[in-house]
């Protein structure tokens, strides 16, 4: 196994970690943005506390992982990544603002008290928070479907990002988001004790990922007919991981069904990180089509040699402090008298 395939791993998980982790914040804004619809049973200032406070530690230590995925692959695949920033630099633009407007607003939410913009920032919170997946994912369909060539300023700037893989990876993008913050809300509901809103996300979360799935079955055919290469390696070299995938998914709505909301957890989140895998192997090794492989499109021995020594030790201390910061928070969630 080469250097280059190591920082390659290195650089999906961090993928991975973003996808499962910022995503479910993603999806608490989807679901932020639903409590503003009107006649509805449930209390939504309640609800929206609920989304609030589970996101609130945490929102912005998941970035961390978007940060490490450019970098990455900016210092560790210059030949590929130098093509992928010039063909999808508007969308690249529109995910930064994304981040940016949603950052912004759930921040500024906390800090006013007029109701007209107490109101709009939540509005904003809410449309980034279905703008930027949808966006990320028709980045990573552009990709997937090999519409970034390896050369610079040969790719096409619009239709490398608005095709029908685009739509469908962007589609099932937001689906995954909301479905995973569907499970976890659901799971940090019942631990406060808030029944009625424990059920809600039980609901949705059913209904959710039945949908996410029929997403995901249905645009093989999207796939077969706009990106052959992707079908292929989907249905050959990354078929058991898809598999794999389908099983995870199929637990987590039984486990939801059955009220066992921990476990569902786990399955909700190896369910999307099991989808992203699929596509890796997929497409690997392959970076950018027609023909920059992962060894390829490496940088130089030396500074794949001192990138990979840097991963390593930023590792040894980010991971065991995120790790810290998830678990001190899921337990000054627990009431006081367990």
């Amino acid at each position: 196994m080469t250097e280059a395939v190591v920082l390659l791993g290195a650089l999906w998980i961090g993928l991975t970690l973003y996808t499962v982790l910022a995503g479910a914040d993603f999806g608490a804004g989807i679901w932020h943005l639903v409590t503003r619809r009107p006649g509805r049973v449930l209390d939504p200032a309640r609800e929206r506390e609920l989304l609030e406070h589970t996101i609130g530690p945490v929102w912005e230590a998941n970035h961390v992982w978007l940060i490490f995925v450019i970098t990455l692959f900016w210092t560790a695949f210059p030949p590929a990544f130098g093509p992928f920033a010039a063909t999808l630099y508007i969308p690249l633009t529109i995910v930064a603002l994304g981040v940016i407007a949603r950052g912004a607003a759930f921040a500024f939410r906390k800090a006013t008290e007029v109701g007209w913009q107490f109101k709009a920032y939540g509005l904003v919170f809410g449309y980034s928070s279905v703008v930027t997946p949808f966006v990320l994912g028709m980045i990573a369909g552009g990709l997937a479907s090999g519409r970034v060539p390896p050369v610079i300023g040969s790719g096409a700037i619009i239709s490398s990002w608005i095709n029908p893989t685009s739509v469908y990876c962007g589609l099932l993008a937001v689906g995954c988001c909301a479905y995973l913050a569907a499970v976890y809300l659901t799971r940090d509901a019942d631990r406060e004790g808030a029944a009625a809103l424990a059920e809600a996300f039980r609901r949705r979360s059913l209904i959710t990922g039945i949908t996410v799935g029929v997403i995901a079955l249905a645009g093989l055919a999207v796939l077969r007919a706009d990106a052959p290469n992707l079908f292929h390696g989907i249905t050959h070299r990354g078929l058991p991981i898809v598999v794999v995938s389908l099983l995870c998914g199929a637990a987590s709505l039984f486990l939801v069904a059955r009220r066992r909301y921990v476990p569902a957890r786990a399955t909700a989140a190896a369910t999307v990180a099991t989808l992203l895998w699929g596509w890796g192997a997929a497409q690997y090794p392959v970076l950018l089509y027609p023909d920059l492989t992962v060894d390829r499109a490496a940088a130089s021995p030396t500074v794949l040699h001192t990138v990979l020594g840097v991963v390593a030790g930023s590792a040894v201390l980010l991971v065991p402090a995120m790790f810290w910061l998830f678990v001190t928070f899921q337990r000054a969630e627990e009431p006081a008298d367990r």
